[in-house]
């Protein structure tokens, strides 16, 4: 199946972090842009990935970038001799009486020197002192502007952590981070709840006008002050008194994100059975800082390993590859699309699938468990352009059952989240019969995030020329079809 932007050309190369050729020359036949596009932004014609350079050699070249202030200037104060300012301001091979005049020998033994000044006449155009790379201290030092990627040979060879390590990690998503206090007072929320549902009867309208729109730490913030101010549990009073589908999407919303998401995997997990599409849902497509976020919350809330539990009820290769999933070693969405990585995992790919009797599963759940969404984008259009075959199809055609679905949903989420989501809500009300407990949940989980939410309506609408509210009231009714509006962003 095809997505909007799949296949449109430039759309999927992001630019690297502008600290990382700086100061150095561009690659041999790249047209280097005077101006980068922002991360994520198309390239420039003819010109789909800019590769990653490590910088050169400290003290060489590093002045102009940043406009350095004459060595003389009103307000300059001094680095140390031979440090950065010095006046050999585009590489030339520093004087051997820098500026202050200090005796030649001094910047060779002294510690200032060598981290931030001009180096030694031989070094320049040599690589750095061997502990410069690979020295993990290295990483995320001042000196250099920004973070040191690795070696120019190591692209395309070494595991992908090694080149993308050194990016700035994703944020965990609104309420996966450490606890906050925010500027906001939840206890008229907490006393209309409790209104709502002591005495006889229940007033549904304001629990879904209370819970529907609220975000993940307002949320929080209700449960802890229904707590306090009544000294009552407000999931326990919302099972006690709503029922169906409308009380799991209450339970759902009152939890929180986080908090239901460790429920949801217990549950897929306990009993009978497993329900692999929850496991997908939960744990496919997520940042490390989400993933990581996940394990936690679960063993503190059940007191027991996540890893655990998910060896227990899967197996063999689908057992390996969420394992892949839960050490949490995808790259970070700040890490680039570099051209010759992705032609790497493009002949991978390919290799570990068509080119071979039998398929090697555990490289195409690499590859697609540690990529971030755009090089997850670039290795499908890649491989499309080079073999005329959509990476989706080689898929369906080499795997099955639980691999082939957790497969499709990674590769789906990075060609294009929304449409992907879209197409997540229509699976579950598609067909005879509405498969409820993915639509509440889905619809719940989408809709804590209300850009990402509106960007999925309008992906339905596009894919199914259908609006999403309309086809939702098609396949419930009562109080559970209004809580779903509501999540949506309808008014009711």
């Amino acid at each position: 199946m095809s997505y909007p932007s799949y296949g449109q050309a430039g759309g999927y190369y992001q630019q690297p972090p502008p600290q990382q050729p700086y100061g150095s020359a561009p690659p041999p036949n790249q047209y280097p842009p005077p101006q980068q596009p922002p991360y994520g932004g198309a390239p420039p014609p003819n010109q789909y990935y800019q590769q990653p350079q490590a910088p050169p050699p400290q003290g060489y070249g590093q002045q102009p970038p940043y406009g350095a202030p004459p060595p003389q200037g009103p307000g300059y104060v001094s680095p140390a001799p031979g440090a950065y300012g010095a006046q050999q301001p585009y590489g030339a091979p520093p004087p051997q009486q820098p500026y202050g005049a200090p005796p030649p020998q001094q910047p060779y033994g002294a510690p200032a020197p060598q981290q931030y000044g001009a180096p030694p006449p031989q070094q320049y155009g040599a690589p750095p002192p061997q502990q410069q790379y690979g020295a993990p201290q290295q990483y995320g030092q001042p000196q250099g502007y920004g973070q040191q990627p690795p070696p120019p040979q190591q692209y395309g060879a070494p595991p992908p952590q090694q080149n993308y390590a050194q990016y700035p990690p994703t944020p965990p998503s609104l309420g996966y981070g450490p606890p906050q206090i925010i500027q906001w007072n939840g206890d008229g929320d907490a006393n209309a709840l409790r209104s709502a549902m002591k005495g006889f009867g229940t007033d549904e309208q304001t629990l879904i006008r209370v819970l529907a729109t609220k975000d993940p730490l307002q949320i929080l913030t209700i449960r802890n002050a229904y707590s306090r101010i009544h000294r009552r549990d407000l999931v326990a009073d919302i099972k006690s008194e709503t029922r169906g589908w409308f009380e799991a999407g209450l339970v759902a919303l009152a939890r929180g994100p986080l908090l239901h998401d460790v429920h949801q995997l217990y549950e897929a997990m306990s009993g009978p059975g497993t329900k692999e599409l929850v496991l997908n849902d939960v744990l496919l497509g997520r940042s490390n800082a989400d993933i990581n976020a996940i394990k936690s919350e679960y063993q503190r809330t059940f007191h027991r390993r996540l890893e655990d539990d998910v060896r227990g009820d899967l197996s063999m290769k689908t057992e390996r590859h969420f394992m892949i999933v839960l050490a949490a070693q995808r790259a970070e969405d700040s890490a680039p699309v570099v051209k010759a990585e992705i032609d790497r995992d493009v002949n991978e790919l390919y290799n570990a699938t068509e080119a071979k009797m039998g398929t090697d599963e555990m490289k195409v759940c690499s590859i697609l468990s540690t990529r971030n969404d755009k090089q997850i984008e670039a290795i499908a259009y890649e491989y499309h352009a080079k073999y005329a075959r959509r990476l989706e199809d080689v898929i369906r055609k080499e795997f099955s059952g639980h691999m082939e679905d957790a497969l499709l949903f990674q590769l789906r989420q990075g060609i294009n989240k929304p449409v992907h989501q879209a197409k997540l809500l229509e699976d579950a009300m598609a067909g005879l019969g509405t498969k409820d407990h993915l639509l509440v949940n889905r619809v719940v989980r989408f809709h804590w995030d209300r850009n990402n939410m509106m960007a999925v309506r309008n992906a339905y609408v596009q894919r199914y020329r259908k609006d999403l509210a309309q086809r939702i009231k098609g396949e419930t009714s009562g109080d559970y079809e209004r809580l779903l509006l509501a999540c949506i962003g309808e008014n009711v």
